[in-house]
């Protein structure tokens, strides 16, 4: 990956002073903890991703690469806590998937006699819960993500339920806790660990993937395993994945019960007052993205042909509208391409530009229950889940 790079370029030092603040972050607000790293200016590589932190490596793909119904693995977003664990951990011959807690037997598996179960392929969205948080007001501390920190892809595996089944989930199981093998370099730091509820872990298709449109799953994208849990934002998709446990409750830990909640209720802004019931981050609102043309792109007049991706969490999308006025009126664009559940859904509209000047193109997305994508997304202290309307702007050139 030509992204991969910038890791040889960040200081020993800086580096050091990183994980003092991840460290000390431990008894701030949770957003900030999981800010730990955002306050490093981004190395980009344009050609590829945009490096948002350089340790952990996060990055982000450039949204005019959506114009594919699959994002390519290379191209692929990247995201993790405390950066993939060596290569030795996970190999083929030294890794084990244990799967224990509120089941008749534990179990463990080695891939080839995980492999033993039906495989199944599904393609679905991946997108970081703090997407387009750069775009919240007030500023919400966190890696500061555009719009790029999502992708589609096809993934390969075998359904979590039939392994869990294999172990005999006991009648007091309600929710599945998931581990991976990356390890944070400070000792005081927590794992990062989540569960969901068993109704999700034994949906069929809640998978645990070895591979990733088509090829083994790459190590910076969780390989040797990791979860899939189709319409749910990725904090979920844990990565490197080596235990399992059914457990009567949500996993304990700084990473379910504090880190990747949202309120409840909308934050007062003006009062600094909040409701303090939040539930954890889970499915993916309606949102679409415009990738062609880009932002500060100069067209000339005629026909302008805009394209995107539009996606619904566990529902499909069911139109996408473009506006030239701010809102005021809205066109239908196209949908094209293939319409799968838990995927995006490729779009387009041929604008007729016949007026000179700087012109600023939205989109929003409607799904199929009805829920349409908002022109702003409310506040929350983590930035979490922005779905406002896209927006880009574009100067109309006469034609020579």
């Amino acid at each position: 990956m030509k992204g991969s790079g910038e890791l040889a370029k960040f200081s020993r030092r800086r580096w050091l002073k990183t994980l003092l603040g991840f460290g000390a972050g431990l008894a701030m607000h949770p957003a900030k903890f999981l800010a730990w790293a955002a306050d490093m200016t981004p190395a980009r590589d344009e050609s590829t991703l945009t490096v948002r932190v350089s340790r952990p490596f996060d990055a982000e793909t450039p949204v005019r690469a959506f114009t594919s119904f699959l994002t390519p693995n290379d191209h692929f977003f990247v995201r993790s806590h405390f950066g993939p664990p060596s290569a030795e951990t996970i190999g083929e011959s030294q890794w084990t998937l244990h799967v224990g807690g509120a089941v008749e037997r534990s179990n463990e598996f080695t891939m080839e006699s995980l492999k033993q179960f039906e495989p199944v392929t599904i393609t679905a969205v991946l997108q970081c819960s703090g997407n387009g948080r750069a775009y919240h007001r007030p500023k919400a501390p966190g890696v500061q993500w555009e719009r790029g920190a999502v992708g589609n892809a096809q993934w390969t595996g075998v359904r979590l339920r039939d392994v869990l089944q294999a172990a005999g989930v006991r009648a007091e199981a309600r929710h599945v806790m998931f581990q991976g093998a990356d390890r944070p370099v400070v000792a005081t730091v927590p794992l990062f660990v989540r569960s969901i509820p068993l109704e999700k872990a034994l949906h069929p298709d809640t998978l645990l993937a070895y591979e990733m449109n088509g090829r083994p799953l790459p190590l910076l994208h969780g390989a040797p395993l990791r979860v899939i849990t189709p319409g749910w934002m990725a904090e979920s998709c844990i990565k490197w994945l080596t235990h399992i446990e059914v457990r009567e409750d949500e996993a304990s830990g700084y990473f379910m019960q504090t880190a990747y909640r949202v309120p409840v209720k909308s934050e007062q802004k003006d009062t600094g007052r909040t409701d303090n019931a939040t539930a954890p981050v889970e499915v993916m609102p309606v949102k679409s993205l415009i990738s062609s043309p880009e932002d500060g792109q100069a067209v000339m007049a005629g026909g302008v042909r805009i394209k995107g991706v539009a996606w619904a969490g566990e529902t499909r999308i069911a139109k996408v509208e473009i506006s030239i006025d701010e809102g005021n009126t809205w066109q239908t664009a196209q949908l094209v391409g293939d319409d799968r559940l838990y995927a995006w859904r490729q779009w387009q509209f041929l604008w007729q530009a016949t007026v000179q000047g700087t012109f600023a193109i939205v989109c929003r997305a409607t799904d199929e229950r009805g829920h349409v994508q908002p022109a702003a997304t409310s506040w929350n202290p983590s930035g979490f889940l922005w779905n406002g309307w896209d927006r880009v702007t574009v100067r109309v050139h006469p034609h020579e």
